[in-house]
């Protein structure tokens, strides 16, 4: 993310222009006639988004993406054949003949397909919209009936309007998934979306272990964000299905001129970055995973985390910590248990409980 574009205007604008006389006047849009062949591109009707071809500063390899349009600095929002980069300049987005979005290298093998069903052949086209998603369908019928989305299928970005949830009926979830590192969109270790528990929370996991927790849902915040009043509420809200089957947590901001995405970034952080047109770069808006203590579970169980204290981990009142040389060495992973007789352990458990209460509250 955030690397400078190095190819230059005047072959971008002689692509373009070759494209729309490929095409056609629907410059958003790829048909089942046609294909985009590197270093071709299209764009959104308004002009925000392109889909094509592009490469980051450190690397040859070639990958088909979404990046933004309008601003000098390349930003990629969602990588198509993330896991299969192009090694040279061969590569073709089309749609085949049995109706699918793939890509292609030069030896015409698939390195990525939208493996949809229920396709007309020769009638399939794939639309790039203003939001950012891409909408694969049966005909001309602006998305109104998708087959496919890229917006149901995210890689590290969650853009406006894209919805982060889970079908409790279908089991399927639709959440980022970080990259492998700033230079390198294969998966990486990192997941973050919705899971409904009792009542729905933000999660990010390393790998299959909770990671974050963003607290639940009470209808306005997530309880457990700081700033989330702020910062972080605007135009961001959780729905819930009738029957409590199928959740899901998006946001829109009133203000359409501001330019603003959240990234879950390589290392596990999720930001928001906010276009800062006189800088000419994005700047870090919204922030969770700021101390240790945000981390969850940093002091295993009955532990107390409090940034402000060295070591940032204490047990609880009448616990003590379960493995004393990792937790002298600043594993505390492990957590405390109870360390009196347990005759006492209702009493203390309700003590440990007021007791993380306390700190919570900031007293």
């Amino acid at each position: 993310m955030g690397k400078t574009i190095s190819s230059c205007l005047l072959p971008a604008l002689i692509s373009c222009f070759y494209l729309q006389l490929q095409i056609g006047t629907a410059s958003d849009t790829l048909r089942a006639s046609k294909s985009i062949k590197d270093p071709e591109f299209i764009i959104s009707q308004g002009g925000v988004f392109r889909l094509g071809f592009f490469s980051f500063a450190n690397s040859t390899n070639r990958y088909v993406g979404i990046l933004y349009n309008q601003i000098p600095v390349q930003t990629v929002v969602w990588v198509a054949n993330r896991n299969r980069p192009l090694k040279d300049s061969s590569g073709i987005l089309t749609i085949s003949d049995d109706g699918k979005l793939v890509v292609l290298n030069g030896k015409a093998e698939i390195l990525w397909s939208t493996h949809v069903t229920n396709l007309v052949p020769n009638a399939t086209t794939a639309q790039l919209l203003d939001s950012g998603n891409l909408v694969l369908n049966n005909g001309d019928n602006g998305g109104s009936s998708s087959l496919w989305e890229s917006f149901q299928h995210p890689s590290n970005v969650f853009l406006q309007t894209m919805k982060m949830g889970v079908d409790l009926k279908t089991g399927r979830k639709v959440h980022t998934r970080s990259w492998k590192g700033p230079d390198d969109p294969s998966d990486g270790n990192f997941s973050q979306g919705l899971e409904p528990f009792n009542i729905p929370e933000g999660v990010i996991w390393n790998n299959n272990q909770i990671y974050f927790r963003t607290g639940p849902w009470n209808g306005h915040i997530y309880i457990g964000l700081i700033d989330m009043n702020t910062v972080y509420l605007d135009g961001f809200y959780v729905v819930a299905d009738d029957d409590g089957k199928s959740y899901y947590e998006t946001y829109k901001y009133s203000n359409k001129s501001m330019l603003i995405y959240y990234e879950l970034d390589y290392e596990g952080r999720f930001v928001g970055r906010n276009w800062d047109a006189g800088k000419g770069d994005w700047i870090n808006s919204y922030q969770i995973l700021r101390t240790d203590c945000d981390f969850y579970g940093k002091c295993g169980a009955f532990g107390i985390c409090d940034r402000m204290k060295r070591p940032i981990c204490s047990c609880s009142k009448g616990f003590k910590p379960r493995n004393a040389e990792e937790w002298s060495r600043g594993n505390w992973s492990r957590g405390c248990f109870i360390g009196l007789p347990l005759c006492s352990a209702k009493e203390i458990t309700t003590m440990a409980v007021e007791e993380q209460g306390k700190v919570m509250m900031g007293f």
